[in-house]
């Protein structure tokens, strides 16, 4: 998984070489390890999502060479865990939708998203939004968020009989 500004495509191969990391050092210890939850920094407009954007593909493609995950639909992301209870979970697909699996304790945070990407809340947990809704999402998000963490797998729960493990 690889998140994407509003006019990139996803990532869909693996490099032989280890991206440059741009967290220090600890952040990406070793082959087994995961990075710990980062504190969050509110991002305060575009040019700030976009960084964080970028920065974000760079070091996570790092842990994925690093942990020899295969990069392609493999429910690779981000968890926001935020504020006021509940978690985010983030994962763009190949063909550049974004998926949000909203647990039920950050519920309350469906206004925003609805608000942000502009479109409807879904029946169920799992959100399914257009590709360039990305940077309005994290942007309308960035103040409702506690600690950032990558997911290396994610089952997104879309009912008993379309569970998706990615």
């Amino acid at each position: 998984m690889r998140l994407r500004s509003m006019s990139e495509r996803p990532l869909t191969t693996m490099s032989d070489q280890a991206p440059e990391p741009i967290f220090p050092d600890d952040a990406v210890a070793g082959a087994d390890t995961i990075p710990a939850p980062r504190p969050w920094i509110v991002l305060q407009n575009v040019h700030e999502v976009e960084t964080w954007i970028e920065t974000y593909n760079r070091e996570l493609q790092a842990v994925l060479w690093r942990n020899k995950l295969n990069a392609v639909n493999a429910g690779q992301g981000i968890c926001f865990t935020l504020e006021l209870g509940g978690e985010i979970y983030l994962h763009t697909t190949p063909e550049g939708q974004i998926l949000l699996d909203v647990s039920e304790e950050a519920a309350w945070a469906a206004p925003v998203i609805s608000a942000a990407a502009n479109v409807a809340a879904p029946a169920g947990s799992v959100w399914v939004l257009p590709p360039d809704t990305l940077t309005q999402l994290v942007l309308g998000l960035s103040g409702l968020i506690a600690t950032s963490q990558f997911v290396l797998r994610h089952e997104f729960r879309l009912g008993k009989s379309h569970r998706v493990s990615l």
